[in-house]
């Protein structure tokens, strides 16, 4: 038994990336893959991108964020997600900073304004082993990817890098004009990504600002995602085609991301409350 069953939730968003949110901590209750996905689904749960849980886990020291995909995969990080747990222990601890644990790391968030929290995602992973890629490749600003035409591709050579997640970054002239939804779950599932990725196509508008698209592995295209906001100003900044701080512009509104000196990138953005609710017994 997982004991979901009527188990109370909170569903948030952070610029529209929806979430279901479950404080386990006192009831015990346990996640399983299927039962995220009914979660996700809106035709058997309340309906999400993300089903997290606020936790504690077996053989971790603090308070832990579980991220759950839609198709019920679990994987280890969601920036947009982390705004929201942040907010929701913040409250707890009526403090303006908190910490806590993710499959991708620890995380720092603290208050930043009404309704605004920026966290520190942490550093990013280059090698490819650490995204992981199935192949060595020494240079992974540009990736041995090509789609279209062999001779002659429509989209080629993306950066790669771990965020929490493993990304898959194409820069572009026009992010509107890619047909993402079809070449997403492509990219997605290439042999090149053992653990899947996120596929993002980013356009470069000034050296301080992005406009992204992304295609979430185990979800689809997403309003927005924060752990690709943060690999694409990284990326772009590793191409020399932006500085270490922009403006990201995703289909749900803006973030604004900084690379540190120190290595650490810093994610600033809203959060929304939506409502509470219970989930059905049949979960």
């Amino acid at each position: 038994m997982t004991g979901l069953a009527n188990h109370a939730y909170r569903k948030m968003n952070g610029l529209g990336n929806e979430f279901v949110i479950l404080d386990t901590r006192e009831t015990g209750a346990k996640i399983t893959n299927e039962s995220a996905r009914l979660i996700a689904d809106p035709k058997t749960g309340p309906g999400c991108d993300q089903v997290i849980t606020i936790e504690h886990r077996k053989g971790v020291d603090g308070v832990f964020m579980g991220v759950w995909n839609a198709d019920g995969s679990e994987v280890n990080a969601c920036g947009n997600a982390a705004r929201c747990v942040g907010s929701l222990l913040m409250d707890e601890a009526e403090s303006d900073e908190v910490n806590f644990k993710t499959g991708g790391g620890d995380l720092h968030a603290w208050r930043i304004g009404a309704s605004r929290i920026a966290v520190d995602m942490g550093e990013p992973k280059f090698a490819w082993r650490a995204i992981p890629l199935a192949e060595q490749m020494d240079d992974t600003r540009f990736i041995d990817i090509k789609l279209g035409p062999i001779d002659k591709p429509v989209l080629w050579g993306p950066s790669a890098v771990n965020v929490g997640n493993p990304h898959c970054i194409f820069f572009v002239d026009d992010v509107d004009a890619q047909a993402l939804d079809r070449f997403g779950p492509l990219v997605e599932n290439h042999p090149l990504f053992p653990e899947r990725a996120n596929v993002s196509v980013a356009q470069v508008t000034s050296k301080s600002a992005i406009r992204l698209r992304v295609w979430e592995r185990g979800v689809g295209i997403t309003k927005a995602c924060g752990s690709a906001a943060c690999a694409a100003l990284v990326a772009a900044h590793r191409r020399r085609l932006t500085g270490r701080k922009a403006t990201i512009t995703l289909d749900g509104g803006d973030l604004a991301i900084e690379w540190r000196a120190d290595n650490h990138i810093i994610m600033a953005g809203p959060y929304e409350f939506e409502n509470d609710g219970q989930l059905s017994e049949m979960i």
